[in-house]
């Protein structure tokens, strides 16, 4: 269940006409556990904030979700008018859908395999449907972690040309020997500068609403940057003849 939406919505509903001992009798006679702060600027009315505070707590306390579930539903009936029960009713159902699809998508995130700087950085915001910054992020952090295993100053597709590159690169993932060796160093190298130009840099120039990215776009890019991130676990850094990259 979204508990942060639940609370909102809830202190919205009956900020006018249940008063603040009508709320803290409720809590105190349903809940076995005391009221915690959750300060929030964007709630301006006192009963408002306490029948949020109440929701919060119970999401933050450990229990069986069944039981959560019941309490909650317990308490926001008894403190809501006969009038805004049916309304009540919708505010549960709406909170209950959104919670499915964000365990649906967790599922489906969790049996990717996926890397665990994927989990990391992406694994929230997919469960949220922000499938673009998803994707950003996943990027950003294989950028970042290229930099610093190739101890390099460079960025985006030039620093995956000059680090990976089979002839002067500084990160190997192959002796670089034979044929084959060199093939798959250099295609290590132009995979990740072409996630660069055509991944990275139109998420970090254009908005969102102009690149939009659906799941399923979004679960294979994250399943080739989680490729190339298991690359740059195996990568040694090599200082080439020429000197450092």
């Amino acid at each position: 269940m979204n508990i942060k939406l639940l609370a909102t919505e809830v202190g919205d509903l009956v900020k006018w006409d249940s008063s603040i001992n009508e709320i803290n009798r409720a809590g105190g006679a349903i809940f076995p556990f005391k009221c915690d702060q959750f300060p929030n600027e964007a709630i301006t009315s006192q009963r408002a904030q306490l029948a949020y505070n109440w929701i919060m707590t119970t999401g933050r306390t450990k229990m069986d979700n069944a039981k959560r579930l019941d309490l909650l539903r317990q308490f926001c009936e008894t403190i809501t008018p006969a009038d805004k029960q049916e309304t009540l009713g919708g505010i549960f159902a709406r909170c209950l859908s959104q919670s499915g699809q964000q365990d649906m998508l967790r599922q489906e995130f969790e049996q990717r395999g996926f890397h665990q700087q994927i989990h990391a950085h992406s694994k929230r915001l997919f469960c949220q449907s922000n499938f673009f910054h998803a994707v950003f992020e996943a990027c950003k952090a294989y950028n970042k972690e290229v930099r610093t295993k190739a101890q390099s100053n460079k960025d985006g597709a030039d620093l995956m040309l000059a680090v990976w590159g089979s002839d002067t690169g500084c990160l190997k993932v192959t002796a670089c020997q034979t044929e084959t060796d060199r093939n798959v160093q250099d295609g290590i190298k132009f995979l990740s500068a072409g996630l660069m130009r055509a991944v990275r840099n139109p998420t970090s120039h254009e908005p969102a609403i102009h690149w939009p990215i659906g799941k399923q776009d979004c679960l294979d890019l994250l399943g080739f940057v989680s490729f190339l991130f298991r690359q740059i676990d195996t990568a040694t850094y090599f200082v080439a003849k020429q000197g450092r990259t």
